[in-house]
């Protein structure tokens, strides 16, 4: 079986993770100085958020050069020295890959912007203007406004899905295909083990570049960008040229995939990818519809949660492999996004930590994740993020359809800027952090919510993954079991049954702030974790109420 089928794999965001040298930013350094911490966690691979050369438009999603590490994160060699001493303690090495654009500051884009006609030409996509001079179509960016670029010199738009300095490459050039596989290779010689692909689904686009439906009469508007009629072949000649002959760890993040999609990309027998991050199950608290995407929020929808969550179970069974999260560097902390982070933070982390857990796949925890740390009450002048702040002037002041209070709202709930503070080491200035002037603003709880004093905490966040890992390593009905879900439209309460040959384990959580009651299934068993510190491991329990943000697996009797 494949190492990561029965591992968890932690994902760091180096800016925010710990500062070796007083500088306010995260490093090379820092990471390896908390290796060990790392270890007692249980984990059996990091994937490290960028950490190559760029000017940080996008923090780090917008690469200078693939090959060199970022100055703001130390050198090469320590990068090699993190991966060695990664490796001696049996931990692995995930790099993060952005192939579907680079920097504006890259060499590739700056020799491509000179002329039509040098070697760099066409790495990007590059189309004539209307014949008044706009856009070649009305694709919008996902940092707000249009998606193409005027470069004077050429007398061409360039094509860019994220912010203006993020050119996206051209994959129907073979050249820029081999680039990238000649990139990934170098990272292999260095010791890399695996690859988490940015918006990999992206990178091939409809050659027609056709105009998208425009209902609203808006001036530019968003459509699919994902799953473009090259994509699974591209990703399977990287495949054949990368990722199979040196044995490489692959997830894909795959922004529109359904789980229909899933098995085209992770079945075993097409030789794509082995992993793939849906975004599906992460729009559970989204207003269908709403023109305002996702900062138009409600409360969470835990009907919609499960059945997505097992529509993904069913449909990669035997045909792939989940990929399991609720936080990365993108999402907000589950605590306070759907949880309740004020009267039940520790339950809240714990409760949604037993649901992930339980479930098939390869869990992966966020930095501050394993001590469940919150989002913080920002004002709108705080944060940093490119996304919101383009996001906020196009919906609040040019199509004024959301007001800047219900904006701050929704970027309270589920901005990325949430899982960017600076993780909570300790009480001491800055959480630990760093000795000089962080980079970004920390959490002001920190002084309660942190690393030590959770581990001291009778009700300790970390301690429970540290059981959640250990069951994952040990128990082989968490790795190959069945699936079933229980009480499909129950608003409250996500149950599932987990089936191995004549074992069974039942796994319950009350997500919500009010008791709720179990009906209609045997609830009788042995009690492999819980939330709750009534309930030791290894009680005969019989199961009939869950209080608030309450979870438990119990094996049931044969």
């Amino acid at each position: 079986m494949a190492w990561w089928k029965n591992a968890v794999i932690y994902q760091i965001y180096p800016k925010s993770f710990m500062d070796s040298n007083g500088d306010g930013i995260g490093d090379l350094k820092g990471i390896e100085q908390k290796l060990d911490y790392l270890k007692q966690l249980g984990v059996d691979a990091l994937w490290l958020s960028p950490i190559y050369l760029s000017p940080q438009v996008d923090n780090g999603y917008d690469i200078t050069n693939y090959r060199q590490v970022d100055p703001h994160f130390g050198t090469n060699a320590d990068l090699a020295q993190l991966i060695a001493a990664s490796h001696q303690r049996g931990i692995k090495i995930i790099m993060d890959m952005v192939a579907n654009h680079t920097s504006d500051q890259s060499p590739w884009f700056l020799e491509s912007k000179r002329s039509r006609d040098n070697y760099f030409s066409d790495f990007y996509i590059w189309r004539d203007p209307k014949p008044n001079g706009d856009p070649p179509n009305n694709w919008g960016s996902n940092f707000g406004g249009s998606a193409w670029e005027y470069v004077p010199k050429r007398k061409q738009y360039y094509l860019h899905y994220y912010a203006k300095e993020q050119p996206d490459l051209n994959w129907e050039n073979p050249l820029v295909r081999q680039a990238i596989y000649d990139m990934m290779r170098y990272w292999k010689a260095h010791h890399v083990d695996g690859w988490r692909m940015d918006v990999i689904t992206s990178i091939s686009k409809d050659q027609r570049f056709l105009d998208y439906p425009n209902p609203h009469h808006l001036s530019v508007v968003m459509g699919n960008q994902n799953n473009g009629p090259r994509m699974h072949e591209f990703i399977h000649e990287m495949h054949n040229e990368v990722l199979g002959p040196f044995s490489m760890l692959s997830i894909g993040e795959s922004p529109a995939a359904t789980s229909t999609d899933a098995r085209l990309l992770v079945d075993p027998s097409r030789e794509e990818l082995d992993m793939i991050f849906t975004f599906e199950h992460m729009h559970v608290d989204r207003q269908p519809g709403n023109i305002n995407g996702r900062w138009a929020i409600q409360p969470i929808n835990v009907v919609q949660l499960k059945q997505t969550l097992a529509k993904w179970q069913d449909a990669l069974r035997d045909h792939g492999w989940n990929a399991l999260y609720f936080e990365n560097h993108d999402r907000a902390r589950t605590p306070s996004r759907w949880g309740n982070d004020l009267h039940y933070r520790y339950e809240s982390a714990t409760a949604f930590a037993t649901v992930l857990h339980g479930l098939q796949g390869t869990p992966f925890i966020y930095q501050g994740e394993e001590i469940g740390m919150t989002n913080p009450h920002f004002s709108l002048a705080d944060y940093e993020d490119i996304e919101l702040k383009t996001n906020y002037e196009k919906l609040v002041n040019q199509q004024k359809t959301i007001s800047s209070d219900n904006f701050l709202k929704a970027a309270r709930k589920i901005s990325r800027d949430n899982a960017r503070t600076p993780m909570q080491w300790n009480d001491s200035p800055n959480a630990g952090f760093t000795s000089g002037q962080p980079w970004f603003k920390l959490n002001p709880n920190y002084p309660q919510v942190n690393v030590a004093a959770d581990q001291q905490a009778a009700k300790s966040v970390f301690r429970y993954y540290q059981r959640l890992i250990h069951l994952r390593h040990t128990q082989d009905i968490l790795t190959t079991g069945q699936f079933e879900l229980l009480l499909p439209d129950d608003p409250h309460l996500f149950v599932y049954r987990r089936v191995l040959d004549h074992m069974q384990w039942l796994v319950m959580a009350n997500l919500s702030a009010e008791q709720q009651t179990l009906t209609d299934f045997p609830t009788s068993g042995e009690i492999v974790i819980a939330n709750y510190p009534d309930l030791q491991i290894g009680q005969n329990v019989q199961v009939n109420v869950l209080r608030p943000y309450e979870a438990a697996i119990i094996a049931l009797p044969d």
